[in-house]
């Protein structure tokens, strides 16, 4: 019955994070924004690929990989502290209109028979708007949810979008491509970017409050400011790190598609498409499967399992050269895909601090655009050297070993996170914290103080000058007001926030009544985000007022503070 039970509220889970995106208006518009600029990435590689063996051979089809992405990785991190500033929609509105019209002009030059060069550069221009859109898609998200799990259940989402993508884009690549030519791919692929640019319009959501942007813009700072992030966090650098191993495959990928389904497998141009487009087959179904992940403690775990997953199936396909067997091997790739989306993109989200948090996914853009292109000319000259077949065992082995060394260190993360959802669930019971978006509930998370009080010691005392809020995580107390109890708090209930609010001395005396264990906010924590979110101070404003209509001090406690320091006219001892 156990096991039912449990199989049973996964499926739950699983059906709760589609119609979660569903029932959210500005969540499915988000999602399905992804799912055009995503589908337009995908098409447009393999038409550039194609493109670019015609040109020049495996060899040119690297360089190209290399060339859009060395600049895109040089710019992503220069360029993403402009989503931590204000709406991060309006970064996604403007990167996708860029896309799409460099894109529009790659299909007029495809059209024209252009040089191949003018491609070239427009693929560039193209590629750095596309490596803008993830960082800030990524971090909007957590703005747009309310619990770990629902990020959680937004991913699962996304990656299945992604996993859509992966298989629409190069499934209509071939088929274009088999009865026209690129540039209609091209066109096809802009018309998809400027649809998902559309779909951002209308966004309304209160988003948790930003810095805005300095009047002498300093990027370059801003940027090392993410950097500095991910380098203090050693949980964050084997992340970015196991994602930058996968993207080397994933860029060797693009090189070995096209080798294997020509030279390899004989399939023809077509044939390229076809083995993409059974990666994207394996990506709906992992996206799938991964949907029963969303309640799961094990994210660390499964991200590992997802990074094994893009590498191990390249070398299987080396072993056994066989088209089904490649077409078999190529859907597990889409399934590892799947596990990194879900689990890799929602660790990070929480793990990184809202005010970086685009700055965060633009390292990890770079890294990608940078291994990508790493991958692609390694690939390409280990073609040369040894041949397809040793390209892809020698290449398919990389991500499996790094997956296997950094195990237990992810099982360790696992642990972490899951103790920080224990906090979020606590903060949430708060009518006054529930309204706070994820980004703002974890701050308060990671701000969180333990106190210990025995039965009929004192928290605070009437008069006391407040600097702390508290919620109790187990006991009771009773709230003592001249000399009367007024209220009995239990768990899951808060205290002491009339005090910060108001700048007054405390209201009221607060006194365990069974042996009590809180969870305290500094007020430099508790007030920036409760005061900065609209929702939640106008929650808080009510529940001050309630609280003060039921009980008002009869002296002079409630008066306000005018100066928290020392008397000045005090004796100094």
């Amino acid at each position: 019955m156990g096991d039912a039970g449990g199989r049973g509220a996964r499926l739950r889970d699983a059906a709760a994070a589609f119609t979660s995106n569903a029932c959210n208006a500005d969540l499915r518009r988000a999602q399905l924004s992804f799912l055009g600029a995503w589908t337009a990435e995908w098409a447009f590689t393999v038409a550039l690929g194609i493109v670019a063996y015609r040109d020049g051979g495996a060899a040119a089809v690297g360089l190209v990989g290399l060339l859009r992405m060395v600049p895109a990785a040089l710019l992503a991190p220069l360029l993403s502290p402009i989503a931590d500033r204000g709406r991060r929609e309006r970064v996604l509105i403007l990167v996708s209109t860029a896309r799409g019209i460099a894109t529009a002009a790659a299909a007029v030059a495809a059209a024209v028979s252009g040089p191949p060069a003018v491609v070239y550069a427009l693929a560039v221009l193209s590629t750095i708007a596309a490596t803008l859109f993830r960082p800030a898609h990524s971090a909007l998200l957590p703005s747009l949810c309310h619990s770990g799990h629902e990020l959680a259940s937004a991913n699962v989402v996304r990656g299945l979008l992604d996993s859509a993508a992966t298989l629409v884009g190069p499934l209509l690549a071939a088929v274009l491509l088999s009865f026209t030519g690129v540039s209609v791919v091209f066109g096809v692929a802009a018309g998809s970017s400027l649809w998902a640019a559309a779909l951002l319009l209308r966004l309304d959501y209160d988003a948790p409050p930003r810095p805005a942007a300095p009047q002498r813009p300093q990027l370059v700072k801003e940027a090392a400011d993410g950097l500095r992030a991910v380098a203090r966090s050693r949980d964050l650098s084997l992340i970015l790190g196991l994602a930058a191993a996968q993207s080397l495959t994933r860029g060797a990928l693009t090189v070995l598609s096209v080798v294997v389904a020509i030279e390899l497998l004989d399939t023809g141009e077509s044939g390229v498409g076809t083995l993409m487009t059974a990666v994207g087959v394996g990506a709906v179904l992992g996206s799938l499967a991964a949907s029963l992940l969303v309640g799961t403690s094990r994210l660390g775990s499964w991200f590992a399992v997802g990074v094994a997953l893009w590498g191990l199936p390249l070398t299987l396909v080396g072993l056994v050269p066989h088209e089904l067997a490649a077409l078999l091997m190529l859907a597990f790739i889409g399934v590892g895909n799947a596990l990194i989306d879900v689990a890799g993109f929602t660790l990070l989200g929480r793990l990184a601090p809202d005010e970086v948090l685009a700055r965060v996914f633009g390292v990890l853009e770079s890294l990608v655009a940078v291994f990508i292109g790493i991958g692609a000319v390694v690939a390409s000259a280990v073609i040369e050297v040894w041949g397809t077949r040793a390209a892809l065992i020698a290449i398919g082995l990389l991500c499996p070993v790094l997956a296997v060394l950094s195990w237990p260190r992810l099982r360790v993360l696992d642990q972490a996170v899951g103790v920080r959802d224990h906090d979020v669930a606590l903060l949430q019971r708060v009518p006054m914290l529930r309204a706070l978006p994820l980004p703002s509930i974890e701050q308060l998370a990671r701000g969180l103080e333990p106190v210990a009080v025995a039965a009929g010691q004192v928290v605070f005392s009437q008069g006391d000058v407040g600097d702390r809020y508290y919620v109790i995580e187990s006991g009771r107390a009773d709230v003592v007001g001249d000399g009367q109890v007024v209220a009995t708090l239990g768990p899951g209930e808060g205290f002491g926030e009339i005090a910060l609010l108001r700048r007054t001395r405390r209201t009221a005396t607060v006194v365990a009544r069974e042996d009590l264990r809180l969870q305290g906010l500094r007020t430099d924590r508790f007030l920036p985000v409760v005061l900065g979110y609209i929702p939640s101070a106008r929650e808080a404003a009510t529940v001050v007022d309630v609280m003060l209509d039921r009980y008002s001090p009869l002296d002079a406690s409630a008066e306000p503070i005018v100066d928290p320091a020392p008397d000045p006219m005090e004796e100094p001892s």
